[in-house]
């Protein structure tokens, strides 16, 4: 699957959208529980119980500390041999348009599979097939590079990204 999304804006969390407040974040594994709410019919655009169902695949929820039973994104990442391949994400309906309720949801999803892929000793290499069109945003938002018809975020840009969302831990790297 080509991913579409879009980086709204690199922040320190995600923000919201009218006021600028920061709002601390938990990315946490999907439970089934939260499928119920996960639908087309919910504005979602994507099968998440197909992603949940594949047990090669790691499906993360972004929910902010004071709101954990509310979904502001997700993503669906496998780890492969040297690098994690981010299969698909998703910001939530309400945070999606030009009415987005927080702003900085898609950075963060991926700014933590970075982080994940240094905590796995992958040096933060992610790979992800993008949308033709989004090519050149990824190269600008994500310092993505194009390598055949993938992606890759390298070790210096995941590195930016991570440093971004999660300073502490770059410190105590």
């Amino acid at each position: 699957m080509h991913l579409e999304f879009e980086i709204d804006k690199l922040t320190r969390s995600i923000e919201d959208a009218v006021t600028g407040d920061v709002l601390s974040t938990d990315i946490v594994p999907l439970e089934k529980f939260d499928l119920d709410q996960i639908t087309k019919k919910n504005g979602w655009k994507f099968n998440w119980k197909k992603e949940f169902s594949n047990s090669e695949k790691q499906v993360l929820k972004l929910v902010t500390v004071h709101q954990s039973c509310v979904l502001q994104g997700l993503v669906s990442f496998s780890v492969m041999p040297g690098h994690i391949f981010m299969s698909l994400i998703e910001t939530a309906p309400h945070n999606f348009g030009k009415s987005k309720k927080y702003i900085g949801v898609p950075g963060n999803l991926v700014a933590y599979v970075c982080k994940r892929s240094f905590e796995l000793g992958f040096d933060g290499y992610v790979a992800f097939i993008p949308k033709t069109k989004l090519t050149a945003h990824y190269e600008k938002t994500l310092g993505a590079v194009v390598f055949g018809h993938r992606m890759f975020i390298q070790t210096q840009a995941a590195m930016n990204l991570v440093s971004q969302y999660y300073p502490d831990f770059i410190t105590n790297k």
